[in-house]
């Protein structure tokens, strides 16, 4: 015991655990109550003994896969609206009382919204008395011939009860008599006539088999939580009974003409279970008085009209039997004077505020502080069985959190501990309750899954069964055979002496009274029978001599006998010391190996919890390595797939542009051994023809109005190697062109003429010409500096588009310009010049003239579109 002690309360090991370890779940029972007007609505409907349906409304349809929805919910039994309290009683509440004076703890509580019926159903009504009136008459009427004596028992201010001899019980009673208002109603007071039809139980419901060798005493207390706080109903101060004035902390203020209740604190006691401190506990005898406290309670109970209840409970109610027995003794005359032998069940009944809708109510001020606090209690109670029920089902071990609320806090010892729970689930068929009933039906159900561990039996005394009966009956056969021998009767015999009774088998004496001096034989007669007495008396002493001797015998052999059974006793004991000792030894050994084992374990579950960490930090970073190297590898791949098309984009650029270049440089050196063929043959020419007279050059007017035609160069000397005149070709021989040519474009009569095979000449450029061809060539013509017309011939390649349609890029310009020969250089003939070399200049000054040509350029190259490449002359050496 001292190694519990030490330990926390709150771990779950020192809970008190059915020892078979069995479960019972928790009893939910469903009853509908009937509806206020006939032709109201209804939504739920009872199928059978345990299951009802329950539908929305007209007004309110739910689809669901395009199906109307009905949802059925199962109950360990269902009472549907004609059912009677007896029965309901009989089915719910009777085992509760059983388990009661059985020694058993037991809760029963109804829930529902508000107007369904939860207070009838607990407290009834006059004529029809509910589940909480009956119970005390059953109570009553099961140990009503074995009650002790008022305050007999007696308890204390931690949860627990002692017991009284009687003598102390008769003077706490007479000291309470003694008080000018007793604190406990009379059971003799006459009924009040509010409740007395409600108490008139005719049916006498009894436990069966009751303990008649145990004593019993019934403790009554009734408190309600209201804006969770606790006050006691039984408490004898002043009390509103409208309602008092609240500041903004949510506590009543003080004044002079109000005090209010002081509000109870929850504590728990050695065993762990919850009780309410302070809280008045009233002794009672009967079910008049029981019920007389409870309605006392009742009157200042909360209660407040709302748009849907007239008298609607606007707190918790909770009213509490404690049951308390102790044994008789051995003579089975008087109460067992041990604690340890006392046994105290408690049975909580618990009216429940219905939860509500505030925009139904239309609940303002104080109604909708309350309200609130209703549905915050009631919300705490859900989340303590969703949490119990899946701690259970998982195996997980969630914190419960009943210190959330106050009404899941006083009753947390039934959930955790062990006792009977059953709640009553009361509905109201009417369609405008439909969302909220299907809440209760949701809690209900889920409830049902939620296990309570089943109470064990207390264990026996030890002492002989039937003490009372004997007892009794030795009493009853002491009165009649003293009623028989004319002594003293209905148990007067109790305060007799042993002289008396020794008197009394003496013979009578005669009559003593003397009226005659010569009467002789009154005397004689009383001489007779004083010597027959005197005798009696001998044989009586020396009787009671001998048998004192025969006792002192047997008191001496008892006594050998008893101290011989002493030795032994010490003998078994000492032994059985040595056992317990070194049992001691070895338990506190084995602790001690426990605490070492806890320890490591401890240390080891820190060690794996550590690693457990490490585990999953190196998988994270596993994971986002990997996640990284797949992101790098996927942009590699890209930047592979992106660089190998530009790698393929650039080459084939390069190669075309490659192409283009030494398609442009041969066709630059072409036209450069074009240019030296050209000279060397007209060189060839002027230097083969007859010395004559230069020709006189015309004018420029004429040279305009007429032009002269240039004939080609001579053919070469017989004795010359043949030449191959090569003709000036555009390098896109053999492709298809578009030869653009405007209509503004001048017609020149130069030698050097465009020309283009397999051509198709437009005016303007359209896509369908541009959809046939490769090449494309724009004419076009200016004015030049000097005033000549320069001809420009801008060609591109032709390309199509993504859009289906065609592009031209150019690639290159040739330039084309015709110049007079009025700039050319002569030289002066003087007298004394050598006319041979004159005429060589002159000649040379005219061929030069001649031999002029233009050069082919590409674009974007050094010398410009604009550039005029001359054939230069060469000068002879002297």
């Amino acid at each position: 015991m001292k190694a519990a002690r030490a330990k926390t309360p709150r771990r779950p090991a020192l809970k008190k655990p059915s020892p078979s370890g069995q479960k019972d779940p928790v009893g939910v029972y469903c009853r509908v109550r009937p509806l206020s007007r006939p032709d109201q609505e209804c939504c739920i409907e009872v199928i059978n003994e345990s299951t009802v349906q329950i539908h929305p409304p007209d007004g309110y349809r739910i689809f669901r896969n395009g199906e109307y929805r009905e949802t059925q919910y199962s109950f360990k039994e269902v009472f549907g609206t004609l059912v009677a309290q007896k029965e309901l009683f009989d089915v719910v509440a009777k085992p509760l009382v059983e388990d009661l004076i059985r020694g058993k703890n037991g809760l029963l509580f109804t829930y529902g919204v508000t107007g369904s019926g939860k207070t009838h159903t607990m407290t009834g009504s006059p004529g029809d008395g509910g589940l909480l009136p009956r119970c005390l008459a059953m109570i009553f009427n099961s140990i009503g011939p074995f009650q002790a004596k008022r305050f007999v028992f007696k308890l204390d201010d931690k949860n627990g009860v002692d017991v009284q001899c009687e003598v102390d019980a008769l003077l706490e009673r007479q000291k309470r008599d003694a008080m000018p208002v007793p604190k406990t109603p009379s059971g003799k007071r006459q009924i009040d006539p509010e409740f007395a039809d409600m108490i008139n139980v005719q049916d006498h419901c009894k436990v069966e088999e009751v303990d008649e060798d145990n004593v019993y005493s019934v403790f009554v207390s009734y408190i309600e939580i209201y804006n969770n706080y606790i006050y006691d109903l039984l408490e004898e101060t002043p009390f509103d009974l409208i309602k008092p004035k609240w500041n903004n902390c949510n506590t009543p203020v003080r004044n002079g003409d109000f005090i209010p209740p002081q509000s109870k604190i929850l504590r728990e006691d050695q065993n762990h279970n919850m009780y309410v401190t302070g809280c008045t506990e009233v002794e009672v005898k009967s079910t008049e008085e029981a019920f007389e406290v409870f309605w006392k309670g009742q009157k200042k109970r909360r209660i407040a009209n709302t748009q849907l209840n007239r008298e609607s409970s606007r707190s918790h109610g909770v009213f509490m039997i404690k049951l308390a027995q102790a044994p008789l003794d051995a003579d089975g005359d008087n109460v067992l004077q041990e604690k340890e032998q006392i046994t105290l069940s408690q049975l909580s009944l618990v009216d429940l505020a219905g939860s509500e809708r505030t925009n139904r109510t239309k609940a303002e001020g104080n109604r909708l502080r309350e309200a609130g606090n209703i549905n915050q209690s009631l919300m705490t109670l859900r989340t303590c069985i969703e949490v119990l029920r899946e701690n259970q089902m998982y195996g997980t071990n969630k914190m419960v959190p009943y210190r959330d609320s106050k009404l899941t806090h006083l009753f947390k010892n039934y959930f955790d501990g062990e006792g009977k729970v059953r709640m009553i689930v009361c509905v109201n068929p009417k369609a405008e309750d439909y969302e909220e009933s299907l809440q209760v039906m949701r809690f209900a159900e889920m409830t049902q899954e939620v296990e309570v561990a089943r109470p064990v039996d207390r264990p026996l005394c030890g002492l002989t069964p039937g003490r009372r009966f004997r007892n009794q009956a030795f009493r009853e056969e002491l009165a009649r055979k003293l009623e028989i021998r004319g002594g003293p009767i209905n148990g007067e015999t109790e305060e007799q002496s042993a002289s008396e009774i020794f008197l009394q088998n003496f013979p009578p004496l005669p009559s003593c009274e003397l009226l005659d001096i010569n009467d002789d034989q009154t005397l004689p007669r009383l001489t007779e029978v004083l010597e027959e007495r005197h005798k009696l008396r001998q044989k009586l002493s020396e009787e009671f001599a001998k048998n004192v001797l025969t006792f002192k015998t047997v008191l001496r052999e008892l006594d050998s006998n008893v101290m011989s059974k002493e030795n032994y006793v010490q003998g078994k004991l000492s032994e059985k010391e040595k056992i317990i000792t070194g049992q001691k030894t070895e338990l506190e050994r084995l602790e001690k190996k426990i605490k070492t084992l806890e320890y490591k374990i401890e240390i080891l579950e820190k060690t794996a919890t550590i690693y457990e960490e490490d585990k999953r930090h190196l998988q994270q970073e596993l994971e986002s390595k990997s996640q990284k190297l797949q992101r790098q590898a996927s942009d590699k791949r890209r930047l592979e797939a992106r660089l190998q098309g530009m790698v393929a984009e650039t080459t084939m650029k390069w190669e075309k542009e490659c192409e283009r270049r030494v398609a442009a440089k041969q066709l630059e050196m072409q036209n450069k051994l074009w240019v030296k063929d050209e000279k060397l043959k007209q060189l060839k020419a002027i230097v083969t023809e007859p010395k004559s007279e230069k020709p006189e050059r015309p004018s420029r007017e004429r040279d305009r109005e007429k032009p002269i035609q240039r004939s080609v160069s001579p053919p070469p000397v017989p004795n010359a190697p043949p030449v191959r005149l090569r003709h000036r070709r555009s390098r896109s021989a053999g492709e298809r062109w578009v030869d653009h040519k405007p209509p503004s474009n001048l017609p020149t009569d130069t030698v050097m003429q465009p020309h283009v095979p397999h051509a198709i000449t437009v005016a303007a450029a359209s896509e369908k010409a541009l959809a046939k061809c490769d090449k494309y060539m724009l004419t076009h013509q200016e004015l030049a500096s000097d005033g000549e017309i320069e001809t420009k011939l801008i060609k591109g390649d032709v390309f199509k588009t993504r859009g289906g349609g065609q592009a031209v890029q150019f690639t290159e310009i040739e330039t084309l310009k015709q110049e007079s020969p009025t700039g050319r250089k002569r030289r002066s003939s003087p007298s004394n010049a050598d006319p041979p070399e004159d005429a060589a200049d002159s000649e040379w000054t005219d061929v030069e003239t001649r031999c002029s040509v233009a050069v082919e350029m590409r674009a974007g190259s050094a010398l410009g579109p604009g550039y005029q490449h001359h054939a230069q002359p060469k000068r002879r050496k002297p």
